[in-house]
């Protein structure tokens, strides 16, 4: 059987057609996945329910065939498996119990005790192992340290990452361990996400552009690298991507600083300049902007066409700069994919 495309591009094959998935593409721009959405009758619910998120996972695909399918899950899940209450406010998004609350990082559970909470999420995989098409990748993934870690310092998304940073320049080792406690559990969870069936991983760090210097190093990079080698140690071949969002000129080495086998752009990066300084370093994901999956049209063909010539000359899987809105209009995906791979 030949390969999957996106493993062969994650290997650094160039390919005359770029593989191209979506990130969110389970989600509520679909009138499938809110009709599943409603039955499951929560969020948490349908992330925890295997054969509803297997559903929603497995949607996309049904309709848009794309190369890659990625487990429906949230990175909050993890925080929620160490020991902080997770709950979601209609309209204003998830909401955690802050980790100062519990008597702070010494009171998280260890590592190894997130399974008894996430198994259901292994049991999603096991099942897509069984259901996806044969020629589609089951990714995994997993928040990285410091955006998990932005969340369970403040109780909920904040525009500006506030809290952390404060944390940072009041008790640096405190929030130094808390990064490490996310991070080992971290490898538990991708280890038995690729254990149950996941062929790859992604690790997000969407707050990632809010760190500067020494702080992108230690928080943003070191840890992003010591989960890549850990998993690396236990799975060989398993490929891993990684998403520094706005990183900005950070991309550039990114690679060779964690060890990934592809870095995901976002979509403030010019593709140009990302083929000339980080795709030289290995296989690159994006990077179109989001809001052309509302508008479509010409610019949306024009702009698709553009990336994918632009990353023509090296690895490159196709995908947007982050994840599709609600608002997208399902038929201006499908336009994208055309575009990609017809003639």
């Amino acid at each position: 059987m030949t390969e999957k495309n996106i493993l062969r591009a994650l290997k650094g094959e160039t390919l005359p057609v770029p593989p191209v998935w979506m990130m969110r593409q389970a989600g509520r721009y679909l009138p499938e996945y809110r009709a599943t959405r409603a039955k499951a009758g929560d969020f948490l619910s349908l992330c925890y329910t295997p054969d509803l998120a297997a559903e929603v996972t497995l949607q996309p695909i049904r309709r848009y065939g794309f190369d890659a399918a990625i487990l429906f899950a949230d990175i909050l899940l993890i925080p929620q498996a160490l020991g902080l209450d997770l709950w979601f406010v209609a309209g204003e998004g998830p909401r955690l119990s802050p980790v100062a609350e519990i008597g702070g990082v010494a009171a998280l559970r260890p590592a190894e005790a997130i399974h008894d909470t996430l198994g259901p999420v292994y049991q999603t995989l096991r099942i897509l192992t069984r259901e996806l098409p044969p020629a589609t990748t089951l990714i995994g993934f997993a928040g990285a340290p410091w955006t998990v870690a932005t969340y369970m310092v403040a109780g909920r998304g904040t525009p500006d990452q506030a809290p952390a940073h404060r944390m940072i320049a009041e008790d640096r080792a405190g929030f130094a361990a808390l990064i490490g406690r996310i991070e080992a559990a971290t490898i538990e969870y991708l280890s038995a996400q690729i254990d149950a069936g996941a062929e790859v991983v992604k690790l997000f760090d969407s707050w990632a552009g809010s760190l500067k210097g020494a702080d992108f190093d230690a928080f943003a990079l070191a840890p992003v690298a010591r989960i890549i080698a850990a998993l690396k140690a236990r799975h060989p071949g398993v490929p891993v991507i990684a998403f520094p969002r706005e990183a900005g000129p950070r991309y550039a080495g990114f690679h060779a600083a964690t060890g990934a086998d592809c870095v995901a752009l976002d979509n403030s990066v010019d593709a140009d300049w990302a083929a000339a300084h980080v795709q030289t370093g290995g296989c690159v994901q994006g990077n179109l902007a989001p809001g052309h999956m509302v508008t479509g049209g010409q610019a949306l063909v024009d702009e698709t066409r553009r990336i994918a010539r632009a990353f023509s000359r090296g690895p490159h899987i196709f995908n947007l700069g982050h994840g599709i809105t609600p608002d997208a209009d399902p038929e201006h995906v499908a336009l994208m994919i055309r575009t990609l791979r017809e003639p």
